[in-house]
């Protein structure tokens, strides 16, 4: 059996770390394309390196771009190699990125069957383009790897039944087998001199929250008077925003240690000892519940509801952000949510199944 697995995105490569390695194992032949959705280094480079994760086979080299370019470019490339050279007998893709929605497309349009690890996903916000990209995703698929009862349950509201499979989620099989090894190979708290549960960690990147300047402003203003030191690992996106709106006023106060962006074990790290997470990201989010750290999202909605409805997850506003920290009271359980850290051999298995 041979798949093709598409990723370009810092999310996709550390949760392909671990299905790749299981399939593996189970004899599986898989071809790596890495669109190059995110290019820079400290977003991509750094995440084969440290994860082990195999040297992709094709790199298409694709970035920068308006969200139609990137994909009909994406295409065409991925449509080139699968015609040409690779004729797989699955696709596989991951999460919600463009090159997801690429790699989809492609797919569907040539009759190979699509995989899509992570199925299920719904903010219920077509305003964002990851919304769009997963039910698209969804809908083309023959097999749906789902990570919750939950995501099942959306599969179901929208028709889609067959071919799904609720496995766990494959960020749980990461965290607990990279977990130890970040322990042992990190050194980011001493190198920013952080103490455990004094600091905040925040990342923020999705263009509603730093396309605008009154609203970057305005988050950047309220990790800037928090309590303890917040760090910051900067999304290139992010980076440039504030540089442009000029807010880097408020780094001068040493309340908001920018950082570049790190290694996936560096940021297990920070998850691991902080105080509490403060992100838009799915995936932070997630995490954050898992290692057992409160996190407070700065959006209206969120595509992981469990965390939320358990109360280890609060979704904030940037003047809201400080009241949600100072009356947030830890719950007394956290149940496992995201399974039992074998998604990736389920997933392997299914594979092999469907042979």
């Amino acid at each position: 059996m041979k798949i093709v697995t598409i990723l370009g995105a810092r999310p996709q490569f550390i949760k392909a770390s671990v299905v790749s390695n299981a399939l593996k194992h189970a004899g599986i032949d898989e071809i790596l394309i890495h669109t190059g959705q995110h290019f820079d280094s400290l977003m991509s480079d750094i995440f084969f390196q440290d994860l082990a994760l195999p040297v992709p086979h094709h790199h298409l080299n694709i970035h920068s771009l308006n969200h139609g370019a990137m994909t009909g470019r994406m295409m065409e490339k991925i449509e080139e190699l699968l015609l040409e050279q690779e004729l797989p007998d699955w696709v596989c893709v991951y999460g919600d990125t463009n090159s997801t929605l690429a790699g989809a497309l492609v797919a569907a349009k040539l009759h190979i069957p699509l995989a899509h690890i992570e199925a299920g996903l719904r903010s219920f916000n077509r305003q964002m383009p990851e919304e769009v990209n997963r039910v698209v995703t969804d809908h083309l698929a023959q097999l749906l790897l789902v990570p919750t009862p939950l995501a099942v349950q959306c599969l179901q509201k929208e028709g889609v039944s067959q071919g799904v499979h609720l496995v766990g989620d494959v960020m749980m099989d990461a965290i607990l087998t990279y977990k130890q090894k970040a322990k042992q190979t990190s050194d980011i708290l001493a190198k920013y001199q952080l103490r455990p549960e004094k600091f905040y960690l925040a990342t923020i990147h999705r263009p509603s929250n730093t396309d605008e300047q009154y609203r970057l402003s305005a988050i950047i203003e309220s990790l800037a008077t928090l309590d303890y030191p917040v760090v910051f690992p900067m999304h290139p996106r992010t980076t440039a925003q504030i540089q442009a709106m000029d807010l880097e006023r408020y780094f001068a106060l040493n309340s908001i240690i920018a950082i570049p962006p790190v290694s996936y074990l560096d940021i297990l790290m920070l998850e691991s000892f902080c105080k509490a997470v403060i992100t838009d990201s799915g995936g932070i989010q997630k995490e954050a519940y898992i290692l057992g750290r409160p996190c407070f999202t700065m959006r209206d909605e969120t595509e992981w509801k469990e965390t939320v409805e358990v109360g280890w997850n609060h979704l904030v506003q940037p003047e809201t952000l400080h009241s949600a920290i100072a009356n947030f009271t830890p719950p007394t359980e956290a149940p496992t949510l995201y399974g039992n850290g074998d998604a990736a051999t389920q997933i392997a298995e299914l594979f092999l199944a469907s042979s």
